[in-house]
């Protein structure tokens, strides 16, 4: 069975190559490395023994996304390519919007040309607005506060049109919540271009002396440390979610939406001191005014995914803070 995955050289896209092609699965990657790197494809033979197929491309080009479709049979499709962070679609939205929707307008028509029915989706729990409240469940209203998160909220819109039409297309919708980590070889991980925008890999370079120190947006929330909650995964165990996805849209037709998080909040400052406790390096922080726009708590109920998918997140939250250590480190070493 071989798979397309857009944006497969990209953060969660590159673990879930891994996945897939330790599963047997044929992979194509289609990617215009915007934001990761050209030796990605490498490191993925590196640690499954087996080379993606790589296509160096932009998914919103019909004409050289068709010519991929021409090329190879493909069975299914992962869907990861887009623009992703939220301060910056705030800054220039038409860019998010025109980027995040014609690629997978284009796609969704490509892939109808050539018969091919099955799409997991990379979402995102900002599809749950700010009026919500944790746990989320998948039956809640979505809107979003970003146009980031508005384009999320809109591709999912559009696939359940697309599914009402098409009565034989699998769509399988992946709310993540906030995946983090990065691959126990030390290959794969969180390399953000410039400062990065999540918290994780933030901390990781503060711990390396890349950056002075962190920020902790507030300290004065409903919580129990008063630092926001979050539902923190490892990596790796999203990418698995990928794979029980494809096996869902293997028997099932229509859009679907599924929860991917652990179902428990983990605080920033928990998280900091795990980070510090599990590597034995100090993480300098300093506490500053709230952040605009965030909630005190968000994390999920992942009931729908452990009872349809049959997907349950493994890791700890340990693990999670000494796989990106190490990752970090490997890339020190690497120069």
């Amino acid at each position: 069975m071989t798979i397309l995955v857009t944006g497969g050289a990209g953060y969660i896209g590159s673990h879930t190559c891994v996945e897939l092609l330790q599963k047997g699965y044929e992979v194509i990657i289609a990617d215009n490395f915007f934001n990761s790197s050209q030796d990605v494809p490498d490191r993925i033979a590196k640690i499954s023994g087996r080379r993606p197929k790589v296509y160096e491309l932009d998914v919103a080009d019909g004409p050289t996304l068709e010519r991929v479709f021409a090329e190879n049979s493909i069975d299914a499709v992962i869907h990861f390519a887009g623009l992703k962070a939220v301060g910056e679609s705030c800054q220039i939205p038409l860019r998010y919007y025109r980027n995040n929707l014609d690629s997978t307008l284009t796609l969704l028509e490509t892939m109808e040309a050539h018969g091919c029915n099955k799409l997991v989706f990379s979402s995102s729990a900002t599809v749950y607005g700010p009026k919500n409240e944790s746990p989320y469940t998948e039956d809640m209203p979505t809107s979003a506060t970003n146009p980031y998160g508005w384009t999320k909220v809109m591709i999912e819109q559009i696939l359940r049109d697309y599914c009402a039409a098409n009565k034989d297309f699998s769509a399988v919708l992946l709310r993540y919540f906030n995946p983090i980590g990065a691959h126990e070889s030390g290959l794969l991980g969180d390399d953000p271009n410039g400062i990065p925008n999540n918290l994780m890999p933030y901390v990781a370079r503060v711990a390396a002396g890349q950056l002075p120190k962190l920020t902790v947006f507030g300290d004065d929330y409903p919580t129990r440390d008063g630092t926001c909650l979050r539902d923190y995964l490892h990596v790796v165990d999203l990418a698995k979610g990928h794979i029980s996805a494809l096996e869902y849209a293997e028997s099932h037709t229509g859009a679907e939406a599924f929860n991917l998080g652990t179902g428990d909040g983990v605080s920033v400052l928990e998280l900091v001191n795990a980070f510090q406790k599990v590597n034995g390096v100090p993480v300098p922080y300093a506490i500053g005014g709230r952040r605009e726009g965030d909630l005190a708590e968000v994390y999920a109920d992942p009931t729908r995914a452990h009872e349809a998918l049959r997907w349950t997140a493994e890791k700890t939250v340990d693990d999670m803070c000494r796989d990106a250590w190490h990752f970090i480190c490997t890339r020190q070493a690497e120069g």
